[in-house]
């Protein structure tokens, strides 16, 4: 079950990173808006640590997105 959660972990963290990089966004910017480090949030990006649900909530605000479409 470890690696199905880690799946899907990283699948939705490839949805926060696809989305940034269609709304022309760069890690910068939204790490700004998270009020984290830029590479705090590039281990965001790549699964490396857990996005909590304030910080879908927050990415898909400022991507003026939905938190769903982050998590298909």
């Amino acid at each position: 079950m470890g690696g199905e959660i880690d799946s899907k972990v990283k699948n939705v963290a490839s949805n926060v990173r696809k989305s940034r990089k269609a709304k022309g966004k760069s890690q910068e910017q939204v790490a700004r808006r998270l009020q984290i480090s830029q590479n705090a949030y590039s281990k965001l990006e790549t699964g490396k640590t857990k996005l909590t649900l304030l910080n879908l909530m927050v990415i898909a605000d400022y991507l003026e997105i939905e938190v769903s479409e982050l998590l298909v």
